[in-house]
């Protein structure tokens, strides 16, 4: 009788603990799919920008195709759910952008050009909600990394082969600090 009993109680503590586990596995799923679909949003606003930057910065053609191959290197990790390229990728693109701004004032014209306006909120309101998904991606990472880590929770999480998530890192170029007084006084 008491073997039933313990036998029961082992059952469920198992049951409660894999579906506990499948619900974080899934979770860290959904957080890198909310971060995909932004991706994709920012990568196919990127070309517009280009384009109308294009029009004005005849001599600047170094620096939109340092965006262009930044924009294809995210792209490209975006779809082999590649974290470690994403975070290189990342860090390029975030560098390329902000040389492609800082060039954009010296051109009054395109500064002024409501479409080149458009897009740049556009994409900075995208860079901001990819920071707060990256965010939470990395908070279910976590949670899921303590969790298959933890006794007894280690336990059903080898048994039924949970893996550990990778996080998304800043690359040292995106924690650096912005020269604040260098950016207004370019001309």
């Amino acid at each position: 009788m008491i073997f039933w009993i313990i036998l029961i109680i082992f059952s469920l503590y198992l049951i409660v603990t894999y579906n506990s586990l499948i619900n974080i596995k899934h979770n860290v799923e959904k957080a890198w799919a909310n971060i995909d679909v932004l991706l994709k949003q920012r990568n196919d606003e990127l070309p517009k920008l280009i384009d109308t930057c294009r029009v004005y910065m005849t001599h600047e053609a170094q620096t939109l195709q340092k965006v262009i191959q930044a924009r294809a290197g995210v792209d490209s990790a975006r779809e082999t759910h590649d974290v470690a390229a994403l975070n290189l990728a990342e860090s390029a693109l975030t560098s390329s952008l902000g040389g492609l701004f800082a060039v954009a004032e010296n051109y009054p014209n395109l500064k002024a050009d409501q479409t080149f306006l458009n897009l740049q909120q556009r994409i900075t309101g995208l860079e901001n909600q990819i920071a707060d998904r990256r965010e939470f991606y990395n908070d279910t990472a976590t949670n899921n990394n303590v969790r298959i880590k933890q006794f007894p929770d280690v336990i059903v999480a080898v048994l039924f082969g949970f893996e550990r998530a990778e996080m998304l890192k800043f690359s040292s170029e995106q924690l650096k600090d912005i020269d604040v007084a260098a950016r207004f006084n370019r001309q």
